[in-house]
């Protein structure tokens, strides 16, 4: 195994451990703990199950391997602060985008070669990528597991 493949299997390995790890508090969460705010004044449960779904959704489209399944979650869950007002999918149908887009995630993912990971995802330029080559998609799931472990820490005062 080279280098290349290596931190691919690694960064790949830590990726699919957040989705896990986060998947069961998710699970062990009722939808009434989810409701809540993780701490007085921040973001609900909710606002963050939706979060973690448009962004996990958008990786779809910024690695290549498809459109979006939810782009309505972008503006309410992404664009907009928790507590905006808009309307929003309920609890039951967030779980239920959870864990489809992670089915539709985990297996592209899994049979990109280490070459694929090196790669360019969509919202750079060839030009740029020519300049900037750690503009790639592992360097995008390194920052998304980091991200998704920070909101997974904020969820773990629900619980």
């Amino acid at each position: 195994m080279d280098q290349q493949q290596l931190f691919a299997k690694m960064a790949l390995t830590a990726w699919e451990q957040s989705v896990s790890r986060t998947d069961v508090l998710f699970n062990q969460l009722s939808d009434e703990q989810l409701a809540k705010e993780v701490a007085p004044g921040r973001n609900t449960g909710t606002y963050l199950l939706g979060h973690l779904i448009a962004v996990s959704d958008g990786m779809v489209a910024l690695f290549g391997i498809g459109e979006r399944a939810y782009p309505e979650l972008e503006e309410v869950f992404l664009r907009k602060p928790d507590k905006s007002g808009l309307p929003h999918p309920s609890i039951p149908e967030l779980r239920q985008y959870w864990k489809a887009v992670n089915e539709r995630l985990s297996p592209a993912l899994a049979a990109f070669s280490a070459d694929d990971w090196f790669a360019r995802h969509t919202a750079v330029s060839p030009e740029d990528f020519a300049k900037e080559p750690h503009r790639n998609r592992l360097n995008v799931l390194l920052s998304r597991t980091g991200h998704q472990e920070y909101h997974r820490g904020q969820l773990k005062f629900l619980s």
